[in-house]
């Protein structure tokens, strides 16, 4: 007769090596658990962190190399974590530059103004006064849209001229002075030459009036002295009216002024002395 007895003792004996092997596995994890806290007491518990000078170095470089995008990320990165240290103070400034440069010129102006009013005795503030009249000169497009850009330019080139007429920016804010009084000035002659387009002379001529009266010296105004004059004879221009038309864009403000020098310093050295 064939007996059956050994095959319960060989899945004993099965199961007793699965459980070494187990308790084996199960021992050297708790002896490199062991190992790793061993070492772990010699180790201070502090992660190594980046400082804020090396951060600032890595965004001035992203900064000159015209990548604003990862600047800003880096100059917001040293304001979260380090903003009581020298680097935070460059950090603000750069990081409105960075919005300036992209083009968001809102952004860029909120923070030129939070930086002014932190530190209202940085010498940096003449260049910050200069940015925030540049927001404000950029925002201007057309004459036939929103002319608030160059109203407000005007008044913040003003405001730096009266604070630091002698700065480095106080020729190039004159030379944009006129260029956006100019732009404001065609605005007004564009107002009248719609006027005329829509035969409404008597608004038109008022328009007129009023341009010559307060901007005589400007360039438009011989080209409004003779529609003017057209109109008080009786003659408007019936056809043709788009060599009346003055230049819809901003105009060059280099042709108000000579350039200045380079207005940055591209380090902004300055800054970090509070």
């Amino acid at each position: 007769m064939t007996s059956t007895a050994p095959r319960p003792i060989r899945s004993a004996k099965v199961l007793l090596c699965l459980l070494i092997i187990l308790s084996t596995t199960l021992l050297a994890g708790c002896a490199d658990n062991n190992l790793s806290d061993m070492f772990n007491f010699f180790d201070t518990g502090e992660e190594e962190q980046i400082t804020p000078e090396s951060l600032a170095i890595q965004g001035m470089d992203e900064f000159n190399r015209g990548r604003y995008s990862s600047a800003l990320k880096t100059f917001e990165q040293i304001m979260d974590r380090y903003p009581f240290s020298s680097q935070a103070l460059l950090a603000e400034l750069k990081a409105a530059d960075c919005h300036y440069y992209m083009g968001e010129y809102e952004e860029a102006k909120l923070l030129y103004k939070e930086f002014e009013e932190r530190h209202p005795t940085n010498e940096a503030i003449p260049y910050v006064l200069f940015q925030i009249g540049m927001c404000d000169f950029k925002r201007t497009d057309r004459i036939d849209r929103d002319i608030s850009g160059a109203q407000d330019a005007i008044q913040s080139f003003s405001r730096l001229l009266r604070a630091y007429p002698d700065s480095p920016y106080s020729r190039e804010a004159r030379a944009r002075i006129k260029a956006a009084r100019e732009f404001l000035v065609n605005h007004e002659y564009f107002v009248a030459t719609f006027y005329v387009r829509t035969k409404k002379y008597d608004q038109a001529i008022h328009r007129l009036k009023y341009l010559l009266a307060t901007y005589p010296d400007s360039a438009i105004a011989p080209k409004a002295r003779k529609l003017l004059q057209r109109l008080e004879e009786g003659n408007p221009p019936k056809m043709g009216i788009a060599k009346w038309l003055p230049d819809f864009n901003m105009p060059d403000w280099l042709l108000y002024g000579e350039d200045t020098d380079k207005k940055e310093n591209k380090d902004n050295k300055g800054v970090l002395k509070n």
